[in-house]
C-alpha cells in the first residue's frame, strides 16, 4: 500500500492520520509497514481523506485520480 508514501508527501504524521481517521497511531503504523491489511471501510476512509482512488492507494494504477 502507498499510504506511508502518500502521508509523507503531504506532510501529515501518522498521529494526525490517525486522529483525523479516528483510529489509532499503531493502526496507521502496521497499514504502513504491510504487517496489517486495512479493511474495505478503513481503504475507503483512506482514499477519500487524501482524494486518490483505491486502486492507487493499494498500488494498482499510476493515476491517483478518482473515477466518479
Amino acid at each position: 500500500m502507498r499510504l506511508k508514501e502518500i502521508r509523507k508527501k503531504r506532510g501529515i504524521s501518522q498521529l494526525k492520520l490517525a486522529m483525523d481517521l479516528n483510529m489509532n497511531q499503531n493502526s496507521v503504523s502496521r497499514y504502513e509497514s504491510g504487517e496489517r491489511e486495512a479493511d474495505y471501510a478503513t481503504l475507503i476512509k483512506i482514499a477519500d481523506y487524501f482524494d486518490v482512488s483505491i486502486d492507487y492507494l493499494l498500488g494498482r494504477t499510476e493515476n491517483p485520480r478518482m473515477n466518479r
